[in-house]
This record gives structure tokens, C-alpha cells and sequence, in this order.
């Protein structure tokens, strides 16, 4: 039983309020999973995402991201610029609330992104809380803008720095991470590419630059051709069933469904799949609405054109050998967990499902060799299955 004299010890005093950031300093892997290595590389992750909500609306066609020999990293874009105009609640420099103030940005504003990564709007301030220094150079409206900030204070009031041309717009964010927070401080150039590479992937026509100013190493990641590249490039060292990848966008009650799929020779399954841009490695409800659809169309072309013998294949059966990758735009995405690794829109199944299906039906209508070989590398998987049995 508690007695007297501990419930008196327990008072107002022993409430901690955590004002803005600290609460990210003393937990920092509720904001970024950890404070090793996938962590360290997350705040590059969130302030790229910033210059990719940007492309996505249609404003940022370059992002160039430099290691440099400091141990800090530079990300420059081609955006609009974070705003700088006086908020009118905070009553300062709008760049200045975004970087200082914990869920403040533009992904709440239904009105600024349609779609967005960055979602929980923690992004870069999560990422100035743990730098020992953060600069901030804003170009927009023909002058140059900057800050810096320290654990996330700012070290003077926003000040502009020189003129620019009334068109010449981006932002450029330099932080370097704050060694009492991480285990290691160093970035890895080939976990970055992987990333970037993705993200290029995902974001048709969007330019990235990586570079290391120690080792002078320089990648640039451009791919017009989006998904159906990004599928050929996942299935390059094995042998592909089908040349033409089996690929469909379609626009469905503000979501947008994209997908690109093509089946190797082999019997592992590999299914990509992204939410905004976002790498949902454990999937998620868009994921198994795809499945459904696809081994719903491939059994569907299958007894329409009196193939099957055994029986309807299961889902086992058409995803041996294939690869696939599932991106979709979301309004309002719901994710399970800060780091966003699967999705939880229950709506999203049934949208994702009607899509792909549609889609699978018609492309294999129109590509009967493709559709053939594919039905066939299943019923062979099915045959094996039954053998075992």
C-alpha cells in the first residue's frame, strides 16, 4: 500500500513538460526508429522527403545531396523555397516555425500538398533537434534567406543574405548530426543511393544527384521510363519471362494506383511497394489488395481461355517468379508506426483491388503471349505443389 509521505513526494514538481524539441532529444527513436546507423541516415530521408513533396506537386525537378568533408550533409532543391513570410500565430519567419516547432509544415494545409511523404510534418525539425548545426538558405521572391540553428534554437533572426532573379526559387538545408546522440556519425554513400535511387525510380523524370566531397564519388539518378524501369533494373541479373513488363497508372476517388510487373524465370517472389513515395517494407493494405487482384485476373484469363486442368491456382502459385512494384498516392495516408513502414487505410484495399484487376484483365487480353506465359509459369508451380503433396 502507498503511504502518506509518497503520495505528498509525488506533486505539480514531478511533471516534466518537454517544451518543443527536447522531447525529440530525450527519446529520439520514437521520430527516427534508432539512434544507429538507419537512423542516422533517416535524417537525411526527412529532409529529402520535404524536396520530394515538392516534386510531386509539380515544383522541384532537382535534388542534389553532397556528403561533405565536414561530416554534414547539404541538400539542395529547386522547389518554391519554405515560405518566409511572418506566421500569422507564431509571429515569425514561417522557415523559422517549420524548423523549430514540432508538426509544423505544409502537409497539414489540405490546400499545399495533394500527397505527401514527409506526413507527420516532424521531418525537419526532428532533424535540427538532432544536429549540433543546422543552416537553412531559403531563395524566393529575388532575395537570398538564411538561418542557423543549434539543437534546434536558432542562433539569430532570419536574415537575407543577397539577391537572386524573381524565377530563381529552392531551398538548402546543411546539418551535421549531433555526435551525443548517434552511435556513428558517418554516412554510408551506398545505404544514401539505395534510397535516392528509389526515390528517383518512383518519381518519373526527377533528377538526383548524390555526391561525396571526400571521396569525389558522383551518382545521378534520372529515369524517365519510372516503374517500368525500376522493375526491369530489380529483375537485371536474372532472366525475365516477358520483355515487356505488364505496367498500369489509373486515378481512382483521389488515390492514384501505379504498378508495374514482370515475372523472371525463378521461384522467389518480390513485391516492392511504396505509399507517397515511402518504402512500406512490411506492406500493408494496398499490398494484399494487389495480390488479390492478381491472382484473381490470372485465373480469370486462365479459364476463360480453358487452361486450367487442376484446378483454380493459388496465390502461392502466381507469385512464384515474380516481381512487382506498388506505388500509390495517398491523400491521407495512415501508417502503423512513427516510421511509416506499413499501411493501415482499410479503404485502400478494395480501391487498389478494382484497379489492378481491371488493369491485369485488360493488359492480358491485349498481350496474349505474355498472359500465357505467365499462367503457365503458375500452373507449374501448382503441378510442383501437388507433386510434393
Amino acid at each position: 500500500m502507498t503511504n502518506e509521505k509518497d503520495i505528498k513526494d509525488y506533486g505539480s514538481k514531478n511533471i516534466k513538460v518537454l517544451e518543443g524539441l527536447e522531447g525529440v532529444r530525450h527519446r529520439p527513436s520514437m521520430y527516427i526508429g534508432n539512434t544507429g546507423r538507419s537512423g542516422l541516415h533517416h535524417l537525411v530521408y526527412e529532409v529529402v522527403d520535404n524536396s520530394v513533396d515538392e516534386a510531386m506537386a509539380g515544383f522541384c525537378s532537382v535534388i542534389d545531396v553532397t556528403l561533405e568533408k565536414n561530416g554534414s550533409v547539404t541538400v539542395v532543391d529547386d522547389g518554391r523555397g519554405i515560405p518566409v513570410d511572418v506566421h500569422p500565430v507564431y509571429k515569425r519567419p514561417a522557415v523559422e516555425v517549420v524548423v523549430t516547432k514540432l508538426h509544423a509544415g505544409g502537409k497539414f494545409d489540405k490546400g499545399s500538398y495533394a500527397v505527401s511523404g514527409g506526413l507527420h510534418g516532424v521531418g525537419i525539425s526532428v532533424v535540427a533537434a538532432l544536429s549540433k548545426n543546422m543552416k537553412v538558405i531559403v531563395k524566393r521572391e529575388g532575395k537570398i534567406h538564411q538561418q542557423e540553428y543549434k539543437i534546434g534554437k536558432p542562433l539569430y533572426d532570419l536574415k537575407v543574405t543577397g539577391k537572386v532573379e524573381s524565377g530563381d526559387t529552392g531551398t538548402e538545408v546543411n546539418f551535421i548530426p549531433d555526435e551525443t546522440i548517434f552511435s556513428t556519425v558517418k554516412f554510408d554513400f551506398s545505404v544514401l543511393e539505395t534510397r535516392l535511387r528509389e526515390i528517383s525510380f518512383l518519381n518519373k523524370g526527377l533528377k538526383i544527384v548524390l555526391k561525396d566531397a571526400e571521396s569525389g564519388k558522383k551518382e545521378i539518378f534520372h529515369y524517365e521510363g519510372g516503374l517500368i524501369e525500376f522493375v526491369k533494373w530489380v529483375n537485371k541479373s536474372k532472366e525475365a519471362l516477358h520483355v515487356k513488363p505488364v505496367y498500369f497508372v489509373k486515378e481512382d476517388s483521389k488515390l492514384i494506383v501505379e504498378c508495374a510487373v514482370q515475372y523472371n524465370s525463378g521461384y522467389q517472389e518480390n513485391v516492392l511497394s511504396f505509399v507517397n513515395t515511402i518504402n512500406t517494407v512490411e506492406g500493408g493494405t494496398h499490398v494484399v489488395g494487389f495480390k488479390t487482384a492478381l491472382t484473381r485476373a490470372i485465373n480469370d484469363y486462365a479459364n476463360k481461355n480453358k487452361l486450367i486442368k487442376n484446378g483454380n491456382l493459388t496465390g502461392d502459385d502466381v507469385r512464384e517468379g515474380l516481381t512487382a512494384i506498388i506505388s500509390i498516392k495517398v491523400p491521407e495516408p495512415q501508417f502503423e508506426g512513427q516510421t511509416k513502414t506499413k499501411l493501415g487505410n482499410s479503404e485502400v484495399k478494395g480501391i487498389v483491388e478494382s484497379v489492378s484487376f481491371s488493369s491485369l484483365v485488360e493488359f492480358f487480353e491485349e498481350n496474349p503471349v505474355v498472359a500465357k506465359r505467365i499462367v503457365f509459369k503458375a500452373m507449374e508451380s501448382q503441378s510442383a505443389r501437388n507433386a510434393a503433396k
